[in-house]
């Protein structure tokens, strides 16, 4: 099952016998609501009982004593929030901590500066991975992009927000394109060696990622830059190419071959479409993202610039920021940014893991492959079995605080 996510605490305002909250939405911060009625005794958090489960963006409220000038929100004893004036609430996020047990309380102090205490209410914090997002970049080293000027945004924002791979390779002497897009999603390049189109390429299995979605009932789109939406795009169009996008090429995918696949059409989506499934909380699950070849750093020429490491950086810094704002990522998202491969030798190239699960800043030099990311995908979102030389890969939990 998909794991559960953006658990949040639905608390009331001014009650006194508090219940257990389990709901899983990113609760919000109650702005607007009276302030609760005054008590002549500590102060108490209100609708949070022992016990509860809570994850994502928790909204925390206080019944306090008559002449309270502030309230300080209080987690394992730390003041996460300070409230100077009614209605005492705020939303506290969960990622802050690790997940397990903690303590929530509230403390009240009057315009004196006299405090009381409320009693510290015991909750099991359960953060997890909700939805992946993967976008693809083309052909360079990571050291082509690591300290290169060019890339503003990847080495001066992604790298900090983020944790990152100093050693994640393509399936060495893996090339072109295709054969790694096909990996990233099957475990394997299925006896794919060149970039020729899904006519050529008639892929009959039903064991890769997008098919184990389908078949799990799990959410799933491609978003593809430049095409129409209009029918399953099998062939070249504007500066989308489909060697880009390696579910097409799967005939439960593509219909056999049919451009006018409902199912294909429906999974297969403009990338303009994103901002209004983000801004509408109707992203899927599983979110695979091609850039076209002037924004996945892949040519120059007739692109933005002549550089194409700048390209790339540049549409990543318009668009990833879109990502990161959404509730589906605020909410125990995770963006995954990777390059298909080297330029040609068995070296390392990008990855970089963005959550609020991730640990930020942080890098290792583990031995990571395509295979690593398909294996944490799926048991990110839980389809089984594990497919192909994913089966053998590490994972990328040494990224995250949590996984998954």
């Amino acid at each position: 099952m998909l794991a559960a996510f953006g658990l949040a605490a639905a608390l009331s305002c001014g009650g006194s016998g508090g219940t257990s909250a389990d709901v899983r939405s990113g609760g919000t911060s109650p702005t607007g609501t009276p302030a609760p009625a005054p008590t002549s005794s500590a102060p108490k958090l209100d609708g949070l009982s022992a016990g509860s489960t809570v994850a994502g963006q928790v909204s925390l409220s206080a019944s306090v004593p008559a002449g309270t000038a502030k309230v300080d929100f209080q987690v394992d004893g730390a003041t996460v929030a300070t409230v100077p004036a009614a209605p005492f609430a705020t939303t506290w996020d969960s990622f802050s901590v690790a997940n397990g047990s903690h303590t929530i309380a509230v403390r009240a102090t009057d315009s004196a500066g006299t405090a009381k205490a409320g009693d510290a209410v015991p909750v099991s914090v359960d953060n997890r991975i909700g939805h992946v997002f993967v976008i693809l970049l083309e052909n360079h080293d990571w050291s082509q992009i690591k300290g290169n000027a060019s890339a503003p945004y990847i080495n001066g924002t992604l790298l900090a927000q983020g944790a990152h791979a100093e050693n994640y390779q393509n399936v060495p002497n893996l090339h072109p394109s295709l054969p790694n897009y096909i990996w990233l999603e099957a475990g394997s390049n299925l006896g794919v060696t060149d970039d020729a189109t899904p006519s050529v390429h008639r892929l009959s299995t039903s064991q890769h990622l997008t098919g184990l979605l389908n078949d799990a009932g799990v959410s799933w789109k491609s978003y593809q830059e430049d095409i129409s939406g209009n029918d399953c795009p099998l062939s070249y169009v504007n500066l989308y190419a489909p060697r880009h996008n390696p579910m097409i090429y799967f005939n439960d995918i593509n219909g056999g071959l049919d451009s006018g696949n409902a199912g294909c059409i429906s999974h297969v989506r403009p990338y303009a479409e994103l901002s209004r499934d983000l801004e509408t909380d109707n992203v899927p699950a599983y979110s695979f993202i091609t850039p076209n070849t002037c924004d996945d750093m892949h040519d120059s020429s007739g692109c933005a610039t002549t550089n194409s490491v700048a390209n790339g950086d540049a549409w990543l810094s318009r668009e990833v920021p879109k990502i990161l704002a959404s509730r589906a990522y605020k909410n125990g998202g995770a963006l995954f940014i990777t390059w298909d491969e080297s330029e040609g030798g068995n070296v390392p190239i990008g990855f970089i893991a963005l959550s609020p699960l991730a640990k930020a800043g942080y890098s290792n030099q583990i031995a990571y492959s395509h295979s690593s990311t398909l294996r944490s995908i799926q048991t990110i979102l839980g389809v089984q079995p594990f497919l192909g030389d994913a089966a053998n890969a590490t994972d990328l939990r040494d990224l995250f605080r949590t996984f998954p």
